[in-house]
């Protein structure tokens, strides 16, 4: 997409600006929030037509959009600050599903909390490196406890949670500017795996399944996902492969490690409060593995 934003001058103008309850969006970042938004006006007389869940998603995508946009687009802190609330919330919802102690709870709360804020440190400390005590911590919690039921299986799933949701999103201001493109391109690549899903599942190959752990999970959502990831990175000129590996396979990961985990507890969804997907946990199940990785192949 270099010949668009060349010819342009979408990155390098700052005179090509606007400004929206106060946010002033200029070059990158309108050019960012121009395509996610045309992109979303554009898909909705099909979901109007269609109706039902289709429909549903797509206003709880309206409503996404700017709640999560604006934070990103306003700066770091406001960028941590969303992180930290990401974190919080689907801490909860994991300790709910895992059937964690209240204790477990608060210390995975904590977590949550401290990772995020920690990055806006200007001594520059490497959360990973906060990980270890963290996991030790929980540990301790039923250790001191004296569980010898359910303990183990405590402090193994207070220790999961801690990596799987409070580190994974501690990256999400270490992306930095480029924290919406990895969320856009990967909220575009869950779109396009049910859009291949659908539309491939004539072929033989499309509608055979991935993996038990997800029925509906098949190779023609994941031929669709590739191309709406490819896709969306072109567009947001931040194509490479990395990038397209960390959307792509992170994202499936994500989302299927979130449906080991109900089918371990038997339950359907991780909330019921956000409407066409059950929780926030459902939601941002397959950020959770594409940030880190990000992180690490940008």
């Amino acid at each position: 997409m270099n010949w668009l934003t060349d010819r342009l001058d979408l990155f390098g103008d700052p005179s090509w600006h606007v400004t929206v309850l106060g946010l002033d969006l200029q070059g990158r970042g309108l050019y960012l929030a121009l395509l996610a938004s045309s992109l979303l006006l554009l898909t909705a007389p099909v979901a109007l037509k269609l109706g039902g869940e289709i429909r549903t998603r797509w206003q709880t995508w309206a409503m996404i959009l700017p709640v999560v946009g604006i934070p990103l687009w306003t700066g770091r802190i406001a960028t941590t600050i969303l992180a930290t609330l990401l974190a919080a919330g689907a801490s909860l919802e994991y300790a709910r599903v895992a059937k964690l102690a209240r204790a477990d709870t608060v210390w995975l709360l904590g977590c949550a909390v401290v990772m995020p804020l920690a990055t806006l440190s200007s001594r520059g400390f490497p959360i990973a490196g906060w990980v270890p005590w963290a996991i030790l911590g929980g540990a301790a919690i039923p250790l001191l406890g004296a569980d010898h039921v359910d303990g183990f299986r405590r402090a193994a799933m207070t220790s999961f949670g801690i990596v799987w949701l409070c580190w994974s999103l501690a990256n999400l201001p270490l992306l930095g500017r480029d924290a919406f493109v990895v969320l856009f391109a990967a909220a575009c690549a869950d779109v396009g795996a049910f859009v291949g899903g659908t539309s491939l599942k004539r072929f033989a190959w499309g509608r055979a399944g991935l993996t038990p752990l997800s029925p509906n999970k098949t190779w023609g959502g994941v031929a669709g996902g590739f191309v709406a990831a490819t896709l969306i990175l072109l567009a947001c000129d931040s194509f490479s492969i990395g990038w397209l590996l960390a959307v792509w396979i992170g994202g499936i990961a994500g989302d299927l490690l979130e449906s080991m985990l109900k089918r371990q507890q038997s339950v359907k969804d991780a909330g019921d409060w956000l409407p066409g997907f059950g929780g926030l946990l459902d939601r941002i199940d397959s950020l959770l593995i594409a940030m880190p990785l990000a992180v690490l192949l940008a």
